[in-house]
């Protein structure tokens, strides 16, 4: 279903609706998306990581929990309106029904313009989204929160986004460069030729990239070779021997292992699941 640019769609138990966001916002963000379920019945889902940050703007029912397993802290209080950093783990997330949200996925240079924190700050974190944005976005989470209309609610959001990204820090082009040469090549490249390529020392490449990206490179370049193994497996349906050599895995039990760190699950697994946006249906 369109409607002046609105796509609404339906995917699993979810109703999903989108627009083409602006052009100023293109560079920064991968996906823009509303959603509400159909059947307000409680779920559970694993965040497995994707090399983006996350924005969780909720106008209905919030998390019940929000938990990154094996931590030795307590479980995220967070279970509203959120920001989450990059990760280099999985989280499981409890609902109990009834969600609506816009969710925003981030480049990591676009979260570090829009957030206007380190990102190192938010890595492995989820914090309340005015933590990070101020309360002017608890302001803007009430206003769209008050229209059920999305084609207003993506307008009052497109502003508000807009405006903060063009205030906000602009991230050094050695680490921009850095980002695109890890992303171009799905996390198969060598830290020191990325470090040569961009004139700076391995060591200083280390600190500056992981003050505006959130991980280390070597850790980036893990989360980048996980995620492309991801998409082979649930969406161009290569099996494990072929996403193994395509990834530059050492071999299949690497794949394997690799898989269990980083979502606590297998790669046939991953492949029969439901995977949208990161997350598994559990």
């Amino acid at each position: 279903m369109a409607r002046q640019g609105i796509e609404v769609t339906r995917v699993g138990d979810r109703w999903r609706v989108t627009r083409p966001w602006p052009p100023q916002l293109r560079p920064f963000v991968h996906s823009y998306a509303g959603y509400w379920e159909a059947a307000a019945s409680p779920y559970r889902v694993r965040l497995v990581p994707t090399g983006r940050a996350v924005v969780v703007i909720s106008l209905g029912e919030p998390f019940a929990r929000i938990r990154r397993l094996g931590d030795a802290g307590p479980d995220s209080q967070v279970t509203g309106s959120l920001v989450a950093g990059l990760e280099d783990g999985y989280r499981v997330c409890d609902h109990p029904g009834g969600q609506e949200a816009i969710r925003l996925e981030l480049t990591p240079l676009g979260a570090f313009r829009l957030f206007a924190v380190p990102m190192s700050e938010l890595t492995n974190r989820v914090v309340e989204l005015g933590d990070v944005l101020g309360p002017e976005f608890g302001v803007l989470v009430e206003r769209l929160e008050a229209t059920g209309d999305w084609g207003a609610r993506f307008d009052l959001l497109d502003v508000a986004l807009s405006a903060r990204l063009e205030r906000g820090p602009l991230p050094a082009p050695e680490v921009s460069h850095a980002w695109r040469l890890l992303s171009r090549a799905g996390g198969a490249i060598p830290v020191g030729r990325i470090a040569a390529e961009v004139g700076w020392s391995q060591g200083h490449l280390v600190r500056r990239f992981t003050e505006q990206i959130g991980l280390t490179p070597k850790a980036s370049a893990r989360v980048l070779r996980f995620h492309r193994a991801v998409r082979l497996l649930t969406r161009e349906g290569l099996n494990p021997t072929e996403v193994t050599a395509a990834c530059g895995f050492y071999d299949q039990a690497h794949l394997n292992r690799e898989f269990r760190a980083l979502s606590g699950t297998t790669p046939g697994q991953m492949a029969a699941a439901r995977v949208a946006e990161g997350a598994l249906a559990l």
